[in-house]
């Protein structure tokens, strides 16, 4: 084991924690290597390269260990100065895991996987976090302790505006606290943005007037980085009560939107093409660190995958750990919603409030407006699990005398387990 983190000032480094493997006999070398490639140095000695622009720019190796019972998997911890970084997770990403996320090679036996990174309070303190964050979005839609009720309109795209709208209005009667674009709808020529966001605002208006409760709607404003915040003034000034991101735009302008106090509305961001970053199992970084970065960049709301749905990668380990990273004290920062969905419906109620808590935003797309009576009874039937649930009434009792979600609970059923669950899914043949 190799350590020299206790000779440094913490507040003016940034702790990067790797798991590495490698056939190098040389472990030293290859992680003093892996520090200066991201930092000073390049694969040979420059004149620019001096002993004082090391000494105060060089990463610094400060842990380096074997993981016992393997023969060449390490963890590595590596100290970037902060005098080489700005306040932004572009430039920092392109230093923790930029050139040598190109060394993973099952071929060679080198991986590398960045699971952590440990941020001084100088750094932290340049992000501002959530406007609204859960408190905030609870204290909107006057939701005090049971779960929020999102859908997403399905099918994704390819749907005009009017069929958009009437599928919106039916689940917002049903009884959906929140309805986002789905990720993979824009402003198309079928379904102009703009067209569908007047249209179902006069919906959450009139739905509110006749029944007192609001709806929010998140509108997915994903376009090219230099016109994201044109398309969200003017969604505001349209009457747009929240905003939706794709992960597919990067973590600017995300926060770019967050920090402008003129846009004084909740940010979902939906971490659809994030896989990349996160899906291999010795490469990018871990999930518990995106949702990290998302939060301190300012999303309110963002979608985790539960290890109860469709997605076969989704642990309950790494759901708790991103659930954690959302939540946790972090410099008075605002918490971040995490939305659980991925296939949920009725049936898996029970099981998301017992993993989860009520503390959160249960979305359901399929199940809204694939319900056999159409997306007003798949709204329905959700709030109707969520209100047995919260009243502690199995799920089967409560259902023999709510018909939405007794037609519900025989077209999916009510597993009793996680591995109960995923076999609906291999059954419909999603996975």
């Amino acid at each position: 084991m190799l350590g020299a983190a206790d000779g440094l000032d913490a507040d003016e480094y940034i702790f990067a924690t790797y798991y590495i493997e490698t056939p190098s006999t040389d472990l030293v070398k290859f992680s003093i290597g892996i520090a200066l490639e991201q930092t000073t140095g390049t694969w040979t000695k420059v004149l620019g390269e001096t002993y004082d622009v090391r000494e105060k720019h060089a990463g610094k190796i400060t842990q380096l260990f074997k993981i016992p019972g393997t023969t060449q998997s390490y963890i590595l911890e590596i100290a970037f100065p902060t005098s080489n970084l700005s306040a932004d997770f572009e430039l920092l990403l392109a230093a923790v895991a930029g050139n040598i996320s190109w060394w993973v090679s099952e071929s060679t036996g080198f991986a590398i996987k960045l699971l952590n990174l440990n941020f001084p309070k100088s750094y932290l303190s340049e992000f501002k976090g959530p406007k609204f964050g859960l408190s905030g979005i609870r204290e909107y839609l006057g939701i005090k302790e049971r779960p929020i009720l999102n859908t997403m309109i399905k099918p994704c795209t390819g749907h005009t505006t009017d069929m958009h709208v009437k599928l919106f209005e039916e689940a917002a009667y049903g009884g959906v606290d929140h309805i986002k674009d789905d990720e993979l709808l824009g402003d198309i020529a079928i379904n102009p943005l703009y067209d569908r966001l007047s249209r179902c605002m006069e919906i959450v208006d009139r739905k509110y007037s006749e029944t007192g409760e609001k709806t929010l709607y998140s509108l997915n404003i994903t376009t090219r980085s230099d016109k994201i915040l044109e398309k969200a003034e003017k969604a505001i000034q349209s009457g747009a009560n929240s905003l939706m991101l794709d992960s597919s735009v990067g973590f600017g302008p995300l926060r770019m939107l967050a920090e402008d106090p003129s846009i004084r509305v909740p940010i979902l961001y939906h971490p659809c093409s994030s896989g990349t970053m996160v899906a291999a199992e010795k490469g990018g970084i871990t999930h518990p660190l995106l949702a990290k970065m998302i939060r301190l960049s300012g999303a309110d709301i963002v979608v985790l995958y539960t290890y109860l749905g469709k997605f076969i990668g989704a642990t309950k380990d790494s759901n708790y750990q991103v659930m954690a990273q959302t939540q946790c004290a972090m410099q008075g920062k605002k918490t971040t919603a995490c939305l659980l969905g991925g296939g949920t419906h009725p049936g898996l109620v029970p099981l998301l409030l017992d993993a989860f808590g009520p503390d959160t935003i249960i979305g359901a797309g399929g199940a809204v407006h694939g319900h056999p009576n159409g997306s007003r009874a798949g709204g329905r039937a959700m709030r109707q699990a969520i209100e047995a649930a919260m009243k502690q009434i199995p799920i089967e009792e409560y259902a023999a005398t709510h018909p939405e979600l007794r037609a519900a609970i025989e077209k999916w059923g009510a597993p009793k387990s996680a591995d109960e669950s995923k076999k609906l899914y291999a059954l419909t043949g999603k996975n």
